[in-house]
């Protein structure tokens, strides 16, 4: 299979999506070396044989510039496939639910994905995350209401809670 990918510059740094032949996003985040930084984060299960650089990705560009702008609504909306266990899944999918501007917490997205005692997966599920931005793990903090880690840097994960505040 062979899978593409594509860059845009953004306010908080060069952002790489990398999708299948469906174009469903497998990987993505804020990098400036996707080679590196995004490929090994593909399951070997679903990731694809070849990776060939697109000025555009259609609907998950359209998604990313829609963001920027200040509608999530179509980054939350992007078909994406990681690869997990089931309790993963669910925290993943969870996420995707969790409103711009509304942070939550490691305990608040367990019980949000039906188990208030796996504060601990929760921020697994975070850490493990390959798909920035379409999975919102940058709106999952700390119990102690601190911003935690973040893949592509705390600062880039403050920035984006920022913006996302500051949408009407």
């Amino acid at each position: 299979m062979i899978g593409s990918r594509s860059t845009l510059d953004t306010p908080f740094g060069p952002f790489t999506a990398v999708v299948d032949a469906d174009g469903v996003v497998l990987a993505a985040g804020w990098t400036t070396d996707p080679d590196v930084r995004l490929l090994p984060l593909i399951h070997a299960s679903l990731a694809p044989d070849e990776v060939v650089e697109r000025a555009d990705l259609g609907a998950v560009t359209a998604a990313v510039r829609s963001w920027l702008a200040g509608d999530p609504a179509p980054a939350a909306a992007v078909p994406v496939r990681q690869h997990g266990g089931v309790f993963l899944q669910e925290l993943w999918a969870r996420m995707r639910d969790i409103p711009a501007g509304s942070p939550v917490a490691y305990a608040e997205l367990a019980t949000l994905a039906g188990r208030p005692l796996a504060a601990r997966t929760a921020g697994q599920a975070c850490q493990t995350n390959a798909i920035g931005l379409f999975v919102p793990d940058h709106r999952v903090r700390r119990n102690d209401g601190s911003l935690g880690g973040y893949r592509w840097g705390v600062e880039v994960k403050a920035k984006l809670l920022e913006t996302e505040a500051n949408w009407p």
